[in-house]
């Protein structure tokens, strides 16, 4: 057996007793067949198209109209010595580099500080910056959450999910479903592309493991087709993205009142729908009811990596709602789109309150 075949061997992908033979296509019926992920890479470099034409055609005179403007950011003195360090050395030096770097610039130590201290917010997002970035996100949580359920509405699965499990894995792949994996693939595929680039958050690493989770989930679903149970369980995150990311644009925008009033929407739906549905969703259904092999123990894992980052962010989204909203204290949002060398956002929404 060659190491191809012997990664996809049946017993691994599908339930005792079942093989690839039992989902052999017609010209009727088709099954998810894993070449087909390989769309995803086209896919991919085309959305990361779309949102660079979405940024500047759309949000960016959107966010003007509606007031989103960026502080004006004191000009750096052009310094070889300086910049070379800034490049190659690092973005805040040590008070003996201090020293050094004033002599060989022939400046006082006090200046040497002040330049790296207005050259680090030469490189932090604009606020357009961000709002562009949450507009493009809430553009496409909005658009994949009910498209998603437009699709589900009508299906009894989607109801009873009893219901997912009926001829498994004899289940033909509706053309729609399929589009609708390969696109939600292609964005979270998108994101790890664009993560250098991007704001960076202060859960940078948290998000990247959510990436990774949710890409490997996508695949190993799609592959095993579990169609079905994939669905449920991306509308299931669906549900609250695109709230939040209206909260940041609100935010940006400064709507201090109605920017709250979201937030407190998008906490009740994030809790309800990560720690309430999900668990019950993904353990009652999937582990109670579901014969154990290979791959489920791997979606098991992952789906595990995942609840855990929802309680992790939970956590800080109900310390920010008591914090800020209930108290009036400084907004810290962990979560949120604040960069780590920059002030948090918390702080910006805090100082708009005074």
């Amino acid at each position: 057996m060659g190491l191809s075949e012997g990664f996809w061997h049946h017993e691994y992908w599908l339930p005792p007793g079942a093989t690839w033979e039992d989902m052999k296509e017609s010209a009727d019926t088709h099954y998810p067949q894993p070449q087909d992920l390989l769309l995803c890479i086209p896919g991919a470099l085309l959305l990361i198209v779309v949102r660079c034409i979405f940024e500047r055609a759309v949000a960016l005179p959107l966010g003007r109209r509606l007031g989103v403007s960026d502080k004006r950011r004191p000009k750096v003195q052009p310094n070889a010595t300086l910049e070379g360090f800034y490049v190659l050395l690092g973005r805040t030096p040590k008070e003996a580099d201090l020293i050094s770097l004033a002599k060989q610039s022939n400046l006082p130590v006090k200046k040497v500080e002040t330049w790296f201290r207005h050259r680090q917010a030469q490189d932090r997002p604009t606020l357009m910056k961000k709002f562009c970035e949450a507009s493009w996100r809430f553009a496409f949580y909005f658009t994949s959450f009910f498209s998603g359920l437009a699709l589900l509405y009508d299906k009894p699965w989607f109801w009873d999910h009893t219901v997912c499990w009926l001829r498994f894995p004899q289940q033909p792949l509706p053309p729609a479903l399929g589009w609708f994996y390969l696109l939600e693939l292609s964005f979270y595929c998108s994101l790890v592309a664009t993560l250098p680039f991007d704001v960076k958050r202060k859960d940078f690493k948290e998000q990247i493991i959510h990436h990774i989770a949710t890409i490997t989930l996508i695949f190993v679903s799609y592959c095993a087709n579990l169609i079905r149970f994939g669905m449920i369980v991306m509308l299931v995150h669906d549900a609250s993205d695109y709230i939040l990311e209206l909260a940041k644009m609100l935010h940006y925008m400064k709507w201090k009142r109605v920017c709250e009033a979201v937030f407190i929407v998008f906490a009740v739906v994030f809790i309800i729908s990560r720690l309430v549905i999900f668990p019950l969703t993904t353990y009652y259904y999937f582990v109670t009811k579901f014969q154990l092999f290979l791959i489920i123990c791997l979606i098991d894992a992952f789906l595990m990596i995942l609840q855990l980052l929802h309680i992790f962010w939970s956590y800080l989204i109900i310390q920010m709602i008591f914090g800020v909203i209930l108290h009036g204290a400084k907004r810290k949002d962990a979560r949120s789109d604040t960069e780590e060398s920059d002030r948090s956002e918390a702080e910006d929404l805090a100082k708009n309150k005074e």
